[in-house]
This record gives structure tokens, C-alpha cells and sequence, in this order.
């Protein structure tokens, strides 16, 4: 890997400081947290750093993590090098970092102890042998979706989702299913932080059309998101309830735009996935 100039770091660090992804830092902690004795900052600052790292922002500088989550420069290098010494986090010869696979420890015992996504594999694996498509579970995380269980197709897609993989809420086919059916509280916190980024010409990018659409999601009980992610990929979710009647997690089928119109979406996807949600609503907590 070719070392980067001081200039082109610059220019990488202020790409990176724009992107709006920029994580909690120990620095906009509220006085609440700040003033509790028992609350580690060490603890809270190891973890942002390692939530610095995102899909797209794989390879990192310390200045670079330093912008993204607001902690010092001299306290992020300790956090790398202590996470290094862990096994989480990789350094190369030209000082970049990366997240190394021991981090996948981490979220293994949640996803693995989640008795929805014990529960909702054979019913995804059913799903994508009737329709042969790709189906997914996932929950909401702040602002991105979560996925807790899949079930892949053998076909070329562009974005390459796994159990463990994120994205945008606000974009996705389950994030807005989720979002619809969430309480105002969550809805309107959502909506002051949430960074809505034109990743293609159909994307919603307004809070009156963001808000048009979640509304027209409670009204049809579904979700139809048409390439705003991507071009070329459409995608359809529907809620699934716990025990409380709350939407809990979404389930969803993705497919590719030129193989499958909306209208099919609608007459032979949707009904499998309400019979689907319908089977997990029993088994969901």
C-alpha cells in the first residue's frame, strides 16, 4: 500500500469529516454522563474508535478517527494501541489502521442469543427457495438498520449483505417500515439527527417527502423502496411484531430492479413476506 502525502491526507481527512457519519464522542458526552463516577471514558472513547469504521471508511489515520468522533489525537493513539495489542485493530507500515476479525466477537453473542434470528433462518430459507430471492431480517440501530438473519440467493448483487452488515435507516425498505412504525419520540429524534444523503437521483432526500412516505407506509402495512439506495436494487419489507404489539424487527426480500417490476413486487413478494412476519410475530420477544 502506497504511503499517502501530507496533502492527499488532508484532502482524505476533510472528505472523511464531511461524510456525516460521524459517531458520539466523548467530547458532546452531556454533564449528566460526565459527572458519573462510575461511567469509564476510557471504555466510552475505545468504543467509538472502533465505531469510526464503517463499510465505506474501511482504512483509517488517527487524525482521520480523531475527526470523526471528536477525541484528541494523543487519546485515539492510545485507543489503537491498545485495541492492537488486543487483536482488534491492525496497523501497516504506512500507520494506517483497520479493523482486524477478532471485532466480530463482539456482536456474535448478541446475534447469536437472539432468539429471533434462531427463529427467523428457516423461515428466510423458505422464503428465498419459494420466491428465489434473498431474504433478510434486520432491527434498528439508532440510524441504520441491523441485520440479524439472511437468506442469500446464488445471484451478482452490487451490495454485499451478511448477518452483521448496516445500512442508512432512512433509505432502506426495513429502516422505513421500522421508522413508520415507531413511536413519535423515536421518529422525531431520528428526523433532528439524521443525515439524508442523495446516494441516487430517486433517493428521498425532504423530511416532508420522508414524512409522506412513512405515512403511506402505515397506511398500506408495507414498505417499497425503488432504487433510492441504488440504482438497479428494489427492495419490500413488512413489520414483524412482538409480544406487544410493537414492531420489533422488519423483514424484507431485495431483488434486482430489471429483473422484477413493482407490480410483481406487490402480487407474488408481498404476500410471502406477510405470511412470513405473521410466523415470526409468534416467536418474536
Amino acid at each position: 500500500m502506497k504511503r499517502m502525502s501530507r496533502r492527499g491526507e488532508a484532502e482524505t481527512e476533510a472528505e472523511v469529516q464531511t461524510e456525516g457519519v460521524r459517531p458520539e464522542s466523548s467530547e458532546s458526552s452531556d454533564s449528566a454522563l460526565a459527572s458519573d463516577p462510575n461511567f469509564m471514558t476510557s471504555l466510552e472513547r475505545g468504543l467509538a474508535v472502533l465505531q469510526a469504521f464503517t463499510q465505506e471508511r474501511r482504512i483509517l489515520t488517527t487524525s482521520q478517527i480523531s475527526q470523526r468522533t471528536g477525541i484528541p489525537r494523543a487519546a485515539v493513539r492510545r485507543c489503537l494501541y491498545t485495541l492492537a495489542k488486543l487483536g482488534f485493530v491492525a496497523e501497516d507500515e504506512n500507520r494506517l489502521f483497520s479493523l482486524r476479525p477478532r471485532v466480530l466477537k463482539l456482536g456474535h453473542a448478541y446475534l447469536a442469543g437472539t432468539p429471533l434470528a434462531h427463529a427467523a433462518q428457516p423461515v428466510l430459507r423458505h422464503i428465498s427457495s419459494t420466491l428465489n430471492e434473498s431474504a433478510s431480517v434486520a432491527i434498528l440501530d439508532d440510524d441504520e438498520i441491523l441485520y440479524i438473519a439472511r437468506a442469500p440467493v446464488s445471484r451478482i448483487m452490487s451490495i454485499d449483505i451478511h448477518v452483521g452488515s448496516r445500512l442508512p435507516a432512512f433509505c432502506t425498505s426495513m429502516g422505513r417500515v421500522l421508522l413508520a412504525h415507531a413511536g413519535p419520540e423515536v421518529l422525531e429524534a431520528f428526523l433532528d439527527r439524521a443525515k439524508f444523503i442523495q446516494y441516487t437521483p430517486r433517493t428521498i432526500v425532504s423530511r416532508e417527502g420522508f414524512r409522506g412516505a412513512l405515512e403511506s407506509i402505515r397506511t398500506n402495512g408495507y414498505s417499497l423502496v425503488d432504487q433510492e439506495l441504488e440504482i438497479g436494487l428494489r427492495s419490500i419489507a413488512v413489520p414483524i411484531y412482538g409480544a406487544e404489539g410493537k414492531a420489533v424487527a422488519a423483514l424484507n426480500v431485495g431483488v434486482q430492479a430489471a429483473r422484477i417490476s413493482i407490480a410483481e413486487m406487490e402480487s407474488r413478494i408481498l404476500p410471502v413476506l406477510r405470511e412470513g412476519a405473521q410466523e415470526l410475530a409468534l416467536l418474536a420477544v
